[in-house]
């Protein structure tokens, strides 16, 4: 496969999303698609929206900026420093400029509610009773991303998220952000990658987890479980051995070790398929 360069994934992105009408000013569509918040989420408070400043961190008229939990938008040049932007983050800004600037907004937790930036993890309401995270991802501008300390409503997002996926639309027009097979090409590196595949073998060493899907775990790709996240996952995965052969989708930030890894924190990085 050659080597795709950043011109051509600008390209490629622009000419995804121009033909559902987005080219800086929202589709009728957009305007009037309202995704409910799900049952139980507490609102804490209310503020408004005074700047945005990528596609998952906005400011609120509090001095707090929010990262809107649970979600991952693709990255602009100001997220990530001399970093180039991501295909699709000018998109994803503008949706919640769109919908969010210069409006007020409800605020809920179902977590942590702080990252180690200082930065407020919540989930956002509009006044019209619009749930920004699902809104986000029903549209394609953003995927799921859950930390174990945020794992509420990460469900209800993956049902969304699959929605926009199955349909093409934002960031899945894109092969940048395409589900990789475990067997197939897992670049670039160092990236939030959603993998699939089946399950070769389970091999346990000193309490960690290692979740092979191919025959030389020295080469192939691999999700890890740590002896402590293990423990955790003990009422949701009873039976490690439950997987072999399963066909399952993992998702998280790559490295190399061996082969190809990612490392699983919490039940909801993995999807039986």
């Amino acid at each position: 496969m050659k080597r795709q360069t950043r011109r051509h994934f600008i390209r490629q992105s622009l000419a995804a999303t121009l033909p559902l009408a987005w080219a800086m000013r929202p589709a009728i569509s957009q305007a009037e698609l309202i995704v409910p918040p799900p049952k139980g989420m507490q609102v804490a408070g209310e503020a408004e929206v005074v700047k945005i400043r990528d596609g998952d961190t906005v400011t609120l008229s509090t001095g707090q900026e929010i990262r809107l939990v649970g979600i991952q938008a693709p990255k602009t040049h100001q997220s990530i420093q001399r970093a180039p932007a991501w295909p699709h983050s000018l998109e994803a800004r503008e949706a919640l400029v769109f919908r969010l600037l210069n409006r007020n907004v409800r605020f809920a937790y179902a977590g942590n509610i702080m990252d180690r930036h200082g930065r407020g993890l919540a989930h956002l309401i509009g006044t019209d009773g619009n749930w920004v995270q699902g809104w986000m991802l029903a549209q394609g501008h953003a995927r799921v991303y859950s930390f174990s300390d945020n794992r509420q409503f990460v469900p209800e997002m993956l049902r969304y998220e699959t929605q926009a996926r199955n349909a093409g639309l934002g960031l899945w027009a894109l092969d940048l952000y395409r589900v990789r097979q475990a067997d197939g090409d897992l670049r670039p590196l160092n990236f939030f990658h959603l993998i699939e595949g089946q399950v070769q073998d389970v091999a346990q060493v000193r309490g960690r987890i290692f979740l092979n899907f191919g025959e030389d775990w020295r080469e192939d790709f691999t999700a890890t479980i740590e002896p402590d996240t293990a423990r955790q996952f003990r009422g949701d995965w009873p039976d490690w051995d439950a997987v072999m052969a399963r066909r399952i989708r993992v998702r998280g930030w790559t490295y190399p070790h061996n082969g190809i890894a990612i490392d699983v924190t919490h039940p909801e990085q993995i999807e039986l398929l």
